[in-house]
């Protein structure tokens, strides 16, 4: 893969046109995913990266992947099915990184131009050893395609972790606790409740708004608002901790991935019974402000489960939400 080092981009660079380039998270039975080492020489020389390459012109990105993984690793490519699109812009270039995930492969991977490979687990990832512009991808291969948001708990906490624990039964596996209008009090039982039933089904645990809770409760990260995004002036959590966003235009993704949002939630998608006046984004605006962010996005607001591949489809992440889930 053609990876350069992230800098601020020149305005020479905004106005060049972006090289498009492939990748391949090739995943192994075990959920282990393919490195290989930029060799010495080469900018980033030792950096472990996403095998894939520049798309030629008249090929399409899947004619590009078969073709640089078959050149680079000597495998086959059976079947991929897109993961992220990284917009990344550099001091002298902009690209567009199309990566794809690959389970389906024929042929064992191999070095055909001398450079090391290495098997690594996807949740072992390790972004210091990796380009920037491949750190959305290491949040993309492990990220769930469901996000559920909790609606806020009434005083029935039994009945609301009754709720969760079924929501857990049905696969969820990232969960964020939205108790906004809930006491101190409530909410540190509550949280604590709940982080024991996610952790206990392998799932993870945001909460809303409160990233002062996250390491006091061993919480797997903080939610914030677009209205909080818009008043920090640095990331709210460690980078061991998750730091998601709501964002609602593209100033929102902006500030998100300036402050180094690892996913954001995305909408109004479609009309919402909560907001009937808002004017939805629709899956056209959506795809498009998709296209824009160099993090993993969660279509938001009016959707339910079967709306999934229409959110794939528009360059989500996956779909975010309460009644979908609940």
């Amino acid at each position: 893969m053609n990876a350069v080092s992230a800098e601020p981009a020149s305005a020479a660079a905004s106005d060049l046109p972006a090289v498009h380039v492939v990748a391949a998270a090739l995943v192994d039975a075990d959920g282990r995913v393919l490195l290989a080492q930029r060799p010495d020489g080469k900018h980033l020389a030792g950096y472990w990266e996403f095998p894939g390459g520049k798309v030629e012109p008249g090929e399409t990105p899947l004619q590009a992947l078969r073709r640089e993984i078959h050149e680079e690793i000597g495998v086959r490519v059976a079947s991929a099915e897109p993961l992220i699109r990284i917009p990344w812009r550099y001091a002298a270039k902009r690209i567009v990184l199309d990566v794809y995930r690959v389970r389906a492969f024929d042929g064992v991977p191999h070095s055909c131009e001398g450079q090391p490979l290495k098997w690594v687990p996807a949740s072992a990832l390790d972004p210091s050893e990796m380009p920037e512009a491949d750190h959305p991808v290491i949040h993309a291969l492990v990220l769930p395609r469901h996000y559920l948001i909790t609606p806020q708990p009434d005083a029935d906490e039994d009945a609301f972790l009754a709720r969760l624990d079924a929501a857990l039964a049905r696969g969820v596996r990232l969960v964020q606790l939205r108790a906004k209008a809930s006491d101190d009090a409530a909410l540190r039982r509550l949280a604590p409740a709940c982080l024991s039933r996610v952790r206990a089904a392998g799932g993870q645990l945001l909460i809303n708004s409160r990233s002062d809770l996250v390491d006091e409760f061993d919480l797997d990260g903080v939610h914030v608002t677009a209205a909080q995004l818009a008043a920090l002036d640095a990331r709210p959590v460690g980078a061991k901790r998750w730091f998601a966003a709501s964002c609602h235009g593209p100033a929102d993704l902006r500030r998100a991935q300036a402050l180094g949002a690892d996913f954001v939630v995305l909408g109004s998608v479609a009309q919402t019974a909560s907001h009937p006046q808002q004017i939805p984004l629709g899956w056209s605006e959506f795809a498009a402000l998709c296209d824009e962010a160099a993090v993993p996005v969660y279509a938001l607001g009016g959707l339910v489960r079967d709306d999934l591949d229409a959110a794939l489809a528009a360059g989500a992440q996956g779909i975010a939400g309460i009644s979908a889930f609940w």
